[in-house]
């Protein structure tokens, strides 16, 4: 869907108007998110401003409103998947590599230092839009047809992977089959016997009730999401430096709360399909060697794309 195209964070007789985007409806966290950050600026700002924040993939799709930002058209702020600014910097992608995180704890420390700061540079110095804040936090786990708990039950397991190629190395390197398919021929496929797998976090498993074929849960956990909050840099470096300074502020400080919103989310979606009797999980016993397997192929893929020490300081926290 084409946004209308205007100038963003622009000034009128009512005083500044910053517009922010999400695909998602008012109750998604990352909606949630938006509406916290506006809330936030207008308190430490403490004086008049105004925002408009499009809902339900109005204006455009997460990929569009990266580039709205960039340009310092149509979108001031956004979450953005890191694999929709690939075509800026060859190393946020890293962001949605499996396997980047040990456990949920490790994520949370990892977004709280400043190991991903090489990234957030070389966004800012090639597309000019500041990460101001990391939200994210769906755990990926993988929906199978079968209970799925340890190696032996993993190996050659059909599943769907996404289409970047470090998935299929990866998934190849824990000795499952990897197939990439379409995200909405997923169910079908299960349904059909193609593949007996794949993968996501919970409120996509529930949006695409995709329990009705893969009611067995294996607790993988071999993806936590790091959503950055992006700031556009043209419309930033045109508003008056005490906003500036409310934003930056906010920013990270909305990170947290959609962090602490979409992993509490994300579990309770999970447990309540359970419950409901439309899933069961599994806890992954030798998760310690998918880890161990899919090193040597992590270090591999942010050697090809420059970020070598970004993983290294991931690596190093503890």
């Amino acid at each position: 869907m084409a946004a209308a195209v205007f100038i963003a964070g622009c000034s009128n007789q009512n005083g500044i108007t910053l517009r922010g985007a999400s695909q998602f409806d008012k109750n998604h966290a990352y909606t949630l998110t938006l509406n916290k950050f506006e809330e936030l600026v207008k308190s430490y700002y403490g004086k008049p401003i105004e925002f408009e924040i499009y809902i339900n993939s109005e204006l455009g799709l997460e990929k569009d409103y990266f580039a709205y930002m960039s340009q310092g058209l149509s979108v001031d702020f956004g979450i953005v998947s890191p694999s929709h600014m690939s075509t800026f910097s060859s190393s946020a992608p890293l962001m949605d590599m499996p396997f980047l995180f040990r456990d949920l704890d490790h994520w949370n420390k990892v977004l709280d230092s400043d190991a991903l700061q090489p990234i957030a540079d070389d966004l800012f110095e090639r597309a000019d839009v500041h990460l101001i804040g990391f939200a994210g936090g769906g755990t990926r786990n993988l929906i199978v047809n079968r209970p799925i708990s340890n190696m032996a039950e993993l190996a050659g397991l059909d599943i769907r992977v996404m289409g970047a190629p470090i998935q299929t190395k990866i998934f190849q390197a824990i000795t499952t089959a990897p197939t990439v398919i379409a995200y909405n021929e997923i169910y079908n496929a299960i349904q059909t016997g193609v593949i007996d797998a794949a993968e996501n976090e919970a409120a996509g498993i529930q949006q695409m009730k995709f329990y009705e074929v893969g009611p067995e849960i294996a607790l993988t956990q071999h993806a936590i999401t790091i959503r950055p909050l992006c700031f556009s840099g043209k419309t930033l470096r045109r508003l008056p430096e005490d906003l500036q300074a409310a934003i930056i502020k906010a920013g990270k400080e909305a990170g947290v709360y959609g962090r602490d919103l979409e992993s509490s989310q994300d579990a309770e979606i999970l447990a309540s399909m359970e419950s409901e009797g439309k899933l069961k999980t599994h806890l992954f016993t030798e998760r310690e060697k998918l880890l161990q397997l899919s090193e040597p192929f992590k270090a591999a893929y942010a050697d090809k794309i420059g970020a070598s020490e970004v993983l290294a300081r991931i690596n190093e926290i503890n």
